[in-house]
């Protein structure tokens, strides 16, 4: 099979540096000689794997595509998060191999400048920061957002280690929202663990000694000091950059993420990249004096602040759960380029409010943004909606008309639904993807267009590739920038802010008073499966709200089916469940605050101040959280 393979390549003008039958073999020929890009069979002869392969591959930046017969689920599942860029399955005919080499040529190219851009980007953020007013709280915030974007954490830590040992003098941000953090100082983190200052300066007897940058699981064996982190704020993965002071002093970042394997080599090829310019920020900023950290308790006020320009863009975009702002956290990196966008997810996830978000933030945000569903229109008026026609092309073309591609040049169109395009239609898809061009129905004269694509689809266009009803040529054109949009059972925690601002929006459209979500209701929405996601939930909140008189809570006015497996495993409600996480975490975040204030709720430098909201607001959490003075006195 390789030496057919190596035939229909060379014909078409490729060079084959060698064939390898085992995974030893491969290394070997890698390190001679770098190749442009790797034909990966999954089964190799010895113990390792072309997986094991694969994993070097991406280190090196090298692109790869997967050869297999292989259709062992959790084996393919496996290969998949080595993020390969392509996929072909034995028999290989080559026509298939042709193509799946071009575009794997095509996503490399695209990629790496793409990646090339946004590290350049980095860089001069990191510079610009060293330029600004010399605030340790807020350039550490302002520093958080900015690797945020290259660097997934749910918890960024920083903190010098003296030749003193015990002494603790961290700083943290913890994500809470997708352009909000929450200060974590040390009287945060006693409060938070509910340990005593003796335990926490034993902790800090025992430290990270590494000194190059590394990451590693929860299982890993940590240190006592990441296991409080990781314990107190569900951490499961952890990236480490050691940064040298001098004078035996030395800076330690940690990240923590709640996605188990979040790291790998590039992020740390990353870090140790941007490590001149985070030192030379950590030398002016951060621990020139290691007296600077204990005046970091203003940062309260400012995690509950936004920065970001297009805040107002976010309002209506609810949630917190690591896995949706993963997702913003992409749609927000790839919007200021033309890049070509994939959205993925079930039926309701939200696919079209990022799609909107990205054509926002991006530079086309003031052009045409135009909206297809695919699914929607007549198989035999796909191709005249969307590309146009001249008059006369047809029965019934008494005029020429423009197209949603033409309607959208210089903007962004939004295919939703894509994988219901005809095959036919794919074929044109596909030359608007590699020309820029269209072709109206019944012209001979191509036309130029600026455009950006973003689709969508809740099919699995793999299977459907396989089952020869979408183009594998397309799919990998389109597969240039993926995004997986979480399915609502993934994010849970989510509910009840989905819940209470679907409850608002309706109230207020229907001109009544809101009194709050029954705990029963919630009970049951926390307990459902939602197969049709958030456009589900939304329904379901407008009919309780239809039928709600407007003087007691939300009642459930449906009945909500909850499928097998979903309920607490533990037994425990699981409303009550997460209903106590947030009480107790809303609870020490303002005992925090008020014990800064020494109980100081109103005026200048008052916790309410601090926390950016109304005193009123302030006390009337109070009372909800039953926080008196003794709590903070």
């Amino acid at each position: 099979m390789a030496n057919n393979l190596r035939l229909i390549l060379e014909e078409a003008g490729y060079t084959i540096i060698c064939i390898a039958a085992s995974a030893r073999e491969a290394q070997e020929c890698i390190q001679q000689q770098e190749p442009g890009l790797v034909l990966l069979d999954i089964r190799l002869k010895g113990k390792l794997s072309g997986i094991d392969i694969a994993r070097k591959l991406r280190a090196s930046h090298i692109p790869f595509i997967y050869l297999s017969a292989n259709s062992d689920k959790a084996i393919l599942e496996e290969a998949k998060t080595t993020e390969p860029y392509g996929f072909l399955v034995k028999p290989i005919r080559g026509k298939d191999l042709l193509v799946a080499v071009e575009i794997a040529c095509y996503l490399h190219q695209h990629s790496l400048e793409s990646k090339l851009r946004r590290e350049e980007k980095l860089q001069q953020e990191l510079k610009a920061l060293g330029d600004e007013d010399p605030d340790l709280a807020v350039t550490f915030l302002r520093l958080s957002k900015i690797l945020q974007a290259h660097l997934p954490f749910d918890l960024i830590t920083a903190g010098i280690r003296q030749n003193q040992p015990g002494t603790f003098n961290d700083i943290a941000y913890l994500r809470i929202g997708f352009d909000e953090y929450q200060f974590i100082g040390k009287n945060e983190l006693l409060t938070i663990s509910n340990i005593s200052e003796e335990t926490l300066a034993a902790i800090m007897l025992d430290l990270v000694k590494d000194s190059e940058a590394t990451f590693y699981g929860r299982k890993a064996d940590i240190k006592p000091l990441q296991q409080l982190m990781a314990d107190c704020f569900d951490a499961q993965s952890f990236l480490f950059l050691p940064i040298s002071l001098g004078y035996g002093m030395v800076a330690h970042y940690f990240f923590y993420s709640k996605k188990s394997n979040a790291y790998n080599e590039e992020h740390l090829d990353l870090l140790k990249r941007i490590r001149v310019n985070l030192q030379l920020l950590t030398e002016q900023f951060f621990f020139t004096s290691p007296a600077r950290m204990q005046t970091a308790t203003v940062a309260s006020k400012q995690s509950s602040q936004t920065e970001h320009a297009d805040a107002d863009l976010f309002y209506n975009i609810v949630g917190s759960h690591h896995a949706w702002l993963s997702s913003l956290d992409l749609a927000t990196q790839v919007a200021p380029y033309t890049t070509s966008v994939l959205l993925l997810g079930e039926s309701g996830t939200g696919k079209e409010k990022i799609a909107q978000l990205i054509h926002q933030l991006s530079p086309r945000k003031k052009a045409a943004y135009v909206k297809v569903n695919c699914a929607a229109i007549p198989p035999t008026l796909v191709e005249s909606e969307l590309f146009g026609h001249e008059k006369g092309a047809f029965t019934g073309a008494v005029e020429k008309r423009k197209g949603k591609f033409e309607q959208a040049n210089g903007g962004t169109i939004f295919l939703d639904e894509i994988g219901e395009l005809p095959l036919a239609v794919q074929v044109k898809l596909l030359r608007v993807l590699q020309e820029r061009e269209i072709e109206p129905v019944g012209s001979s004269a191509p036309i130029k267009i600026n455009i950006r694509i973003i689709a969508a689809t809740n099919r699995n266009l793999e299977e459907q590739v396989a089952k020869g009803r979408f183009r594998l040529d397309l799919f990998y054109r389109l597969n240039v920038f993926p995004i997986t949009l979480p399915a609502l059972r993934e994010r849970k925690s989510d509910i009840e802010a989905l819940a209470h601002y679907f409850a608002r929006h309706f109230f207020k459209a229907f001109e009544k008073p809101f009194n709050g979500i029954a705990d029963a209701m919630l009970r049951s929405m926390y307990a459902y499966d939602w197969p049709g996601n958030i456009r589900e939930l939304e329904n379901v909140v407008e009919q309780c709200v239809v039928l709600n008189d407007g003087r007691s809570p939300l009642q459930l006015k449906r009945s909500l089916t909850s499928q097998p497996g979903i309920t607490s495993k533990t037994g425990i409600d699981p409303l009550d469940q997460i209903k106590q996480l947030h009480r107790k975490a809303e609870k020490e975040y303002l005992l925090s605050v008020l014990k800064k204030t020494k109980g100081r709720v109103r005026g200048v430098n008052g916790a309410a101040e601090l926390l950016n909201m109304k005193a009123t607001t302030l006390e009337a959490k109070m009372a909800r959280l039953d926080i008196n003075k003794d709590d903070f006195t």
